[in-house]
């Protein structure tokens, strides 16, 4: 299956994006998702061949594909490439016939002339029509009928009616040519405005967008090895290649600082507005700008695999998935222009038995079709995604699905994994201690430097780190046992095991698995007590082990990382680490907003007990292995809707059983795939924002979809008893849309925390 990606033209709201989504699905294309907010469509085809006739079939439809994947964007044959040109076309001419509305002031008569006035009218008619008729016809052949069918059918009855008023000489009471093109021309305004409104929405993203493309100074050498620095753009850097970036200048690409120290402004992605001081070997983000310094950086993604370009495809992909709110308006859109033309109909009939005139029934019914506005429910969703999911990747927080926004209005408990998420994670080694005489100081070091190497555990990387030396050992084989250590074997056959207590006891001596504790109770630091909850919260017990066997003596709970050497203890390491200065006001929001706080961690129940009172949270659960996380973090989610928040490998599993997975950008690749949420910067401080646009999105959907509802329900039976005319419905509709979009830009400046 080949996933293809198009930039499409025409889509208005989601009315035009279910359109478009029912066509691709009856094709039989899989995982179809249509963006109208910026007309990406998607979808993964088997047949790669049939692409000219799919983008033929979109066609067909009355919408454009203006630009495949790979490909620069289709010409654009058209005369008038958008809904401003023919705006401003139309009002060359409809500005004149309106001014015969006004002659007892200003006395053109010659403008009450209906041949002059069918002058004025036919282009614009012919103009509205190549686009709203066009599109009508194309969307009622594929049974899909939008919101241009009503424009047309309005415009077209007053055209005809005017034009056999004018054939038969009937009067003026029969020339309706200012209703004909005011519909066309203040439909095409309203249009107008909704593109300008859809792009405010977008306006972070495109923020982010034009970052992607700048200037870089690239490093090359000459045959003697004499440096050399040419300008090229960042869109052809590759891997491996060297830049240099002065004070002032943009970061063109990620990559790695090899000379230089700088403070690097990084608030494009982490909406932080203060320099990170940045040294050698530190990372840096494309898109971000030196404020101070010179970098000479290797670069290591391309333009497309950028952290940048990984935001805004993540934004864009979110912007596509749909809410469960918004599936209630896209059934009602699906069904709202048959719907109308139905009462249009109606409004005719009766008005015109009880009138007893044919020009007034006509009037009201196309006052009907105008005002009616399918637009306004279709934007009120995609409109709000846009605003929440565009300020959230502005200030570093990326939600890889729109409904996880949705969710968020709805969770009662988060729960935090200590060590990375709470904890910085920089440990620092605090004290160790050889327990085997057979191997010194250098060897013990040289052990663990060799077997934590592998391992992307905080605590494994800063033992590392600590005792990085070149003279490692050559393993044949090492593996990571998840959440509980490491275990390799050399050449000789010796097996060395690194890890925590339990695992350590669980694997050198099988006997004693079952005294150890298949879950430790829950601690309430509310009250001071333990207990259980349901059939997995177990009593507490406490393990005890025999140190008889010689092999083992020395063991005892108490330290963070222990060492055996075919199955004997060799020695044990104790590490320090730091809690986040951000961690105690976070849970503080928490619990202010009644959200009840938990600590699950893999780490000793004392330690746990220690963060969570410093912190003020609310329950521990420690010492629990990744399949004991994901099981109890799936019986919280049974219990009330849960957030985990996590950031290893170990947390991978819970993070898929809560109802929203929330991941810190530096965590492990799995642990990011995993979360639906995504804290950019080891943005802990960005919970609650996350917390409070999920909140305030949702709350604007509402309110757009009230205010859509409202419109339709109280404009439509207006129109209907004569009290608002054709001109002036098409101009309130094309204004709806623009209530709307105005009500979710607020979401930019709105305070959600």
């Amino acid at each position: 299956m080949e996933k293809v990606q198009w930039i499409v033209e025409g889509m208005t709201c989601s009315n035009c994006a279910l359109t478009v989504n029912n066509y691709l699905q009856k094709q039989g294309l899989e995982q179809v998702k249509v963006n109208p907010i910026n007309g990406e469509v998607s979808f993964q085809i088997e047949d790669a061949a049939n692409k000219p006739n799919l983008i033929k079939g979109i066609g067909s439809l009355g919408y454009q594909v203006v630009q495949t994947e790979g490909e620069a964007p289709v010409a654009d044959k058209r005369i008038f490439k958008n809904h401003r040109q023919r705006l401003l076309f139309c009002l060359i001419f409809t500005v004149p016939l309106m001014l015969h509305m006004f002659d007892r002031w200003i006395h053109i008569h010659w403008l009450m002339n209906p041949y002059v006035q069918l002058a004025l009218c036919l282009p614009v008619f012919i103009a509205g029509m190549d686009f709203f008729a066009r599109s009508a016809i194309k969307s009622i052949r594929n049974g899909y009928p939008n919101m241009n069918v009503l424009v047309t059918i309005g415009a077209v009855a007053s055209f005809a009616y005017s034009l056999t008023g004018t054939i038969l000489n009937l009067g003026p009471d029969y020339l309706f040519y200012e209703t004909t093109a005011s519909i066309i021309t203040l439909v095409l305004f309203g249009n107008y405005l909704e593109d300008v409104s859809i792009q405010t929405t977008q306006r972070a993203i495109r923020s982010l967008a034009r970052s992607q493309k700048v200037m870089a100074n690239m490093i090359a050498f000459d045959g003697d090895h004499q440096e050399l620095i040419f300008p090229v753009e960042n869109t052809v850097l590759k891997h491996g290649d060297l830049v240099l970036i002065k004070s002032g200048e943009q970061v063109p690409a990620d990559g790695k600082i090899l000379w230089g120290d700088a403070g690097i402004d990084e608030s494009i992605i982490t909406g932080e507005s203060l320099p990170v001081e940045k040294h050698a070997k530190d990372t840096v983000i494309g898109g971000s700008v030196v404020v101070d310094g010179t970098l000479k950086v290797l670069v290591t993604a391309e333009a497309r695999d950028s952290v940048l370009s990984n935001i805004i495809n993540l934004v864009n992909q979110a912007q596509g998935e749909k809410m469960e709110i918004r599936k209630l308006a896209d059934k009602i859109s699906a069904i709202f222009v048959p719907v109308v033309l139905v009462i249009s109909l109606i409004t005719f009939v009766i008005n015109y038995l009880v009138l007893g005139s044919f020009a007034d029934p006509l009037m009201r019914s196309i006052a009907v079709l105008v005002i009616a506005c399918p637009c306004a429910m279709g934007l009120a969703t995609p409109a709000a995604i846009a605003v929440g999911l565009g300020r959230a990747a502005k200030n570093g927080v990326l939600f890889r699905h729109a409904q996880s926004l949705e969710l968020f209005k709805d969770i009662r408990q988060v729960v935090f994994d200590k060590t990375g998420t709470l904890t910085t994670g920089h440990f620092v080694i605090d004290n160790y201690k050889i327990l085997n005489t057979r191997i010194d100081d250098d060897a013990f070091k040289r052990i663990l430097f060799s077997i934590e190497k592998y391992s992307n555990h905080p605590i494994a990387k800063s033992i590392s780190s600590a005792w990085r030396t070149k003279n490692e050992i050559r393993w044949a084989k090492v593996e990571e046992i998840k959440g509980s250590g490491m275990q390799a074997t050399d050449k000789e056959g010796n097996i060395y095991m690194a890890g925590s207590y339990t695992h350590i006891i669980r694997s050198v001596t099988p006997e004693l698995k079952d005294s150890l504790p298949a879950a430790v109770s829950v601690v309430d630091l509310g009250s001071g007590a333990n207990h259980g909850s349901g059939g997995y919260l177990k009593a507490d017990k406490t393990a005890t082990v025999e140190a008889g066997n010689g092999d083992m003596d020395g063991l005892e709970d108490g330290h963070n990382l222990y060492l055996t050497i075919n199955g004997e203890l060799a020695g044990w390491v104790d590490m320090k680490d730091e809690i986040r200065p951000e961690a105690k006001q976070v849970v503080s929001y928490l619990k202010s907003k009644g959200i009840k706080t938990w600590l699950l961690s893999g780490d000793r129940k004392a330690k746990s007990i220690l963060v969570a009172k410093e912190l003020g949270i609310d329950k521990v659960m420690a010492e629990q292995s990744p399949a004991q996380k994901a099981d109890f973090v799936g019986e919280l989610t049974a219990m009330a809707p849960t957030a985990m928040v996590g950031d290893g490998i170990n947390d991978a599993p819970a993070l898929a059983k809560a109802t929203i997975g929330v991941s810190m950008a530096d965590a492990s690749q799995i642990a990011i795939e995993t979360g639906d949420v995504i804290l950019m910067n080891k943005g802990l401080k960005n919970l609650p924002l996350a917390l409070g646009l999920g909140k305030h999105t949702y709350l604007t959907i509402k309110q757009n979809l009230f205010w859509a509802f409202i419109y339709n329900i109280v404009a439509i039976p207006v129109a209907a008893v004569g009290l608002l005319t054709p001109t002036f419905g098409a101009l309130v509709m094309g204004l709806s849309d623009v209530v709307l979009a105005v009500n979710s830009v607020r979401l930019f400046v709105k305070k959600v925390v």
